[in-house]
């Protein structure tokens, strides 16, 4: 399908024939085409296997495959290859039509005439055996045929247009899932105070709507009036819930906490945040590979080169070439068309990259396509995400310091207050205390004050757990441990005071550790070549202390979705090659956006659907292999080419005659064909050395 090609309905690209992808992303998915597709597949798949059985047995020594003549044989090739031809072959035929109608000569173009002609030159063979000279047939009178040939090019192109839709439809499946995550319904509050339950296609800006606990969002505006805790990992992949008071600003299918609160609605329909990620996913994703510009261009050149060589090569037998003229003017023109037919050309970059994907896969690398593996290649910047990608997801609790008490008693009786808090760094205490073989101490009197801390009363000992301010509000003294929890956030962790009977015992620190194989992926990109950037919304101070940490060059902190995808456009805009890996639905439009997308496979399913390339086991040392392996399935595809080219190319001048001046030498139509089958185990053979490529 062709980018440029815009329509206002459904239908086909009118340049190659592909169905036409909506630009909005909102329409319902149609696999029609793909389910027509796969019959044909299925249908070509079957009929080929007996047609290639026949065809080559004579090349191993069995002249009678299944006590079959040539001349009955070649009558059964005819009956299982015409349907591959006309009817599992008719989306590719249509193309070729619809490529010479329009003047666009492509890959279609030359794979529907390689087709057309070895089918075309077989039925002559079949009705038409007398129009052939003596040495072309065989005992019993009948000449070879190339039914095979044609049915093998059919089904391994229509296996690479069912790859192609395959992929377009996990795009489609990505903003369906992005659009899912909007709510259907808002509470609207009258002007009496009452609520009503409306669609969310009724609600306009300057509404009051009432969000409820554990309720989503229902579009974007701001807090009147009531608090709570948002979950914004949609958003800014971070885990941890945000505060929300009055005044502060709410985004549409994030997801409240156990708060209640009344927003005024500021954006709505299309103009949400949601709204614009998804129509931005479905622009970045409206792309065309490089690769294919190329070979439709030498194709164009390819197939009018060789049409004027067989023209000639007809003209110049007919006039000066011996009786039969005419039949050795068809005969030497059909013969440099079979022989310039690209069977291989259909094997060469399919193969490789089927070769790559398998391998990929054993390596823990998922390429969505194999625009993918192509762009992989030009990479020289790595964007990644904090949460998630360079570090777990998963807030834990990674240091306790306690003085005048017993460690696992200290931590037993604050993991007890913590343990009726809903807030992510209470259960990251708790959670580490179990870790730790410690039990929480059972609380009573216990008390949350939103944003600051927490209070109870465990064991008779009056204890309070929170911000360094929470205590100076109560009178308690904690500057002794100032020192330490300055040190603990320049390492980007999150520092909890604690007190016991109004005495500043202890501090904690909690922080969502790095991934152990963080450290070496980085080094490996820097090693490669590679300028890392790291891009989160978190806060710049932890974004700093994280990119001192790993070494990373650039660090780009408190950035919104929209803004990470400015931040790429940005370096492409000066040259730059982009991969960006994230994590999180947040992340969709700018895995989109980059020239290549990479999500971690710990994932959501949206940003691996949306991205390019997922790493199974979340290891970005997976990146720099990536690279590797589509470095040298780039190179495995030049060097099919030219098997794919080059057999046929040298093949053509001696097709055309030019050999029987001298040598009275004429290329047979069946060493057209051998030739072609040595281009096709070429690719083959080619392409499976891959497997032995070493990934960093």
């Amino acid at each position: 399908m062709h980018p440029e090609i815009l329509r206002d309905a459904p239908g086909d690209c009118p340049l190659c024939g592909m169905a036409l992808v909506p630009v909005a992303g909102t329409a319902t998915p149609d696999d029609r085409e793909l389910r027509d597709l796969t019959r044909r597949l299925w249908v070509g798949a079957i009929l080929s296997i007996p047609l290639v059985m026949l065809a080559m047995a004579p090349m191993i020594g069995i002249h009678e495959p299944f006590g079959l003549a040539p001349r009955p044989r070649g009558w059964v090739e005819f009956v299982l290859g015409t349907p591959v031809v006309l009817w599992v072959g008719w989306p590719i035929l249509r193309k070729f039509w619809l490529s010479l109608a329009h003047r666009a000569l492509n890959m279609y173009s030359l794979i529907g005439l390689g087709v057309g002609l070895a089918y075309l030159f077989s039925l002559a063979a079949i009705f038409m055996p007398d129009l052939f000279p003596r040495e072309f047939r065989e005992h019993d009178g009948a000449v070879g045929t190339y039914f095979e040939a044609a049915a093998v090019i059919v089904t391994l192109v229509i296996l690479g247009d069912v790859l192609q839709l395959r992929a377009m439809g996990q795009t489609g499946q990505a903003i369906q899932e992005l659009l899912r995550l909007a709510p259907n319904l808002a509470w609207r509050l009258r002007e009496d105070g009452s609520e009503e339950q409306v669609a969310l296609e009724g609600v306009s800006a300057g509404d009051r709507l009432r969000v409820k606990p554990g309720e989503k969002i229902p579009v974007d505006g701001s807090v009147l009036e009531g608090a709570s805790r948002v979950d914004e990992s949609m958003i800014t992949g971070e885990p941890v819930p945000v505060a929300k008071a009055a005044g502060d600003r709410v985004t549409g299918a994030t997801i409240n906490g156990s708060g209640s609160f009344v927003m005024r609605a500021e954006r709505v329909g299309a103009d949400t945040l949601l709204a614009r990620i998804v129509h931005m996913v479905g622009e970045a994703q409206r792309t065309c590979a490089p690769i294919q510009r190329l070979a439709d261009a030498i194709a164009a050149w390819f197939v009018q080169i060789v049409v004027a060589i067989a023209a000639v090569t007809a003209l110049v037998w007919w006039g000066w070439g011996p009786e039969p003229k005419l039949t050795y003017a068809l005969l030497n023109a059909i013969a440099v068309l079979i022989i310039a037919c690209p069977c291989a050309v259909g094997l060469a970059t399919p193969i490789s990259m089927t070769v790559a994907m398998g391998e990929g896969a054993r390596a823990g690398i998922l390429f969505r396509n194999a625009e993918a593996i192509e762009r992989m290649r030009d990479i020289d910047t790595v964007m990644v995400d904090k949460t998630g990608t360079l570090t777990l997801g998963r807030p834990a609790l990674t240091d306790f310091a306690i003085s005048g008490l017993p460690q696992n008693e200290a931590l037993a009786l604050v993991a007890g207050v913590e343990q009726l808090s809903e807030h992510p760094i209470a259960l990251a205490i708790v959670q580490g205390a179990k870790a730790r073989g410690v039990a929480p101490r059972p609380a009573t009197a216990f008390e949350a004050h939103n944003g600051l801390g927490v209070q109870a009363s465990v064991d008779g000992k009056a204890l309070r757990v929170g911000s360094r301010s929470y205590l100076a509000q109560h009178g308690i003294d904690a500057s002794f441990w100032e020192p330490r929890a300055e040190v603990w956030r320049a390492q980007a962790k999150t520092v909890v005071f604690f007190a016991v009977d109004g005495a500043a015992v202890g501090i904690a620190a909690v922080a969502d550790p790095i991934k152990d194989s963080t450290p070496a992926a980085i080094a490996a990109l820097k090693h490669a070549g590679v300028r890392v950037v790291m891009l989160t919304g978190d806060s710049r101070q932890t974004a700093q202390a994280v990119a001192r940490q790993l070494g990373i060059d650039e660090a780009l902190a408190e950035v919104l979705p929209q803004d990470k995808a400015g931040h790429v456009k940005r370096l492409q805009a000066q040259g730059r090659k982009v991969a960006m890996a994230g994590d999180g639905i947040n992340d969709a439009l700018v895995l989109a956006q980059a020239d290549v997308g990479i999500a971690m496979g710990t994932g959501t399913d949206v940003a691996m659907q949306s991205a390019n390339v997922t790493l199974v086991k979340g290891d970005l040392r997976g990146i720099a292999r990536a690279a590797a392996l589509s470095r040298a399935t780039m190179r495995n595809i030049r060097q099919n080419l030219v098997f794919a080219f080059g057999y046929n190319a040298l093949g053509i001048p001696v097709a055309a005659g030019v050999l029987y001046p001298v040598f009275g030498l004429l290329l047979s139509p069946i060493f057209a064909g051998a030739a072609m089958a040595l281009s096709s185990v070429s690719v083959v053979t080619n392409a499976l050395r891959l497997r032995r490529t070493r990934l960093v």
